[in-house]
């Protein structure tokens, strides 16, 4: 699908015009969206508005990096949406120039829908009358970076509860939970640094902002993922002392069965000596005609097995 919107030079929206009629003196500037578009849709891309060959590749193949990208007096965005419940990426790309806007996304993402209603609705303002395509821009970018803070949020409450739950479940289930979050992590990351990056680019380019309210508004989606990046290093450190701390205490347990097993093994072996001794079948052994000798080794047996307990346990082996 196709949807255009048009700005007249009074600040009044006009919808639904078709491609055709689309005549740039006739209006202040005009934002065309294809949204999950067919086919013969992508085509126009190339026919009808003769972008670059390669910005045209870009939105047709694989997901791309983020990225900006500079033709003649046009700058082509790869931008990120994100999913916060899978944490799946979708490709949004925006065609800039100087009196038109073209994104293009394959599937419907309610950030673009959101950010094409906030326009329609402000479009009498004059500020975002007068930065034209740059503030639909923006509010694209602003609505894609607002997407990713509940994603972040929610990995940092599960953090919390994780914490909260370290007594009460097995190391093996903590140990998994703590390697899922870490790969959700590592999945935003990969999402928030090269946006990042590219809005950094942004503030800092020349081709882009005409004006310092340009860069005012897009220094503060850079700050917004600066956050983000921060937010996610700082949870990737605690999912690292969490590891830690769930496999210091794996091998502290470990070490106190051990313990236990060895103290039981080290008290029973002279008396399995004492009983392999006496029960060899030779026929010229003393003890076993003496009336007193099974209770005399018995003795002997509990001797040396409480006397050994007791000596390990002067010596703190029970703690």
């Amino acid at each position: 699908m196709i949807r255009t919107m048009a700005i007249t030079r009074s600040h009044e929206v006009v919808t639904g015009i078709p491609l055709e009629q689309l005549q740039p003196d006739d209006y202040a500037w005009m934002w065309v969206d294809f949204n999950a578009p067919t086919p013969k849709e992508s085509a126009l891309l190339t026919t009808y508005f003769h972008f670059h060959p390669l910005a045209v590749e870009d939105c047709l193949h694989v997901l791309q990096r983020p990225k900006l990208d500079y033709y003649d007096e046009l700058q082509f965005f790869v931008l990120h949406a994100l999913d916060p419940d899978t944490l799946h990426v979708e490709e949004v790309d925006l065609f800039l120039g100087q009196n038109l806007i073209v994104s293009f996304h394959s599937k419907e993402l309610q950030e673009v829908d959101e950010a094409w209603t906030e326009i329609i609705q402000h479009a009498h303002d004059r500020k975002i009358w007068s930065r034209g395509p740059v503030s639909c821009a923006y509010n694209v970018m602003d609505k894609l970076v607002d997407k990713y803070f509940p994603s972040v949020f929610g990995i940092e409450d599960e953090l919390a509860e994780l914490e909260n739950r370290g007594s009460s479940e097995s190391v093996e289930d903590l140990m998994n939970q703590v390697f899922d979050l870490r790969g959700r992590l590592l999945k935003l990351r990969r999402t928030v640094v090269p946006m990042r990056d590219l809005m950094y680019r942004i503030v800092n380019s020349q081709h882009v902002q005409s004006n310092t309210e340009h860069k005012v508004y897009f220094g503060d989606i850079y700050d917004h993922l600066l956050k983000l990046t921060d937010m996610i290093e700082a949870d990737r450190e605690m999912t690292a002392d969490l590891r830690d701390s769930y496999i210091s205490l794996n091998s502290n347990r470990m070490n106190a069965i051990m313990k236990t097993l060895t103290v039981i093994t080290t008290v029973f072996m002279p008396l399995t000596l004492i009983a392999g001794i006496y029960g060899m079948n030779f026929a010229n052994m003393p003890e076993l005609g003496w009336t007193y000798g099974y209770p005399a080794v018995l003795l002997l047996m509990f001797v040396l097995g409480g006397g050994m307990v007791m000596w390990f346990l002067k010596r703190g082996w029970f703690k």
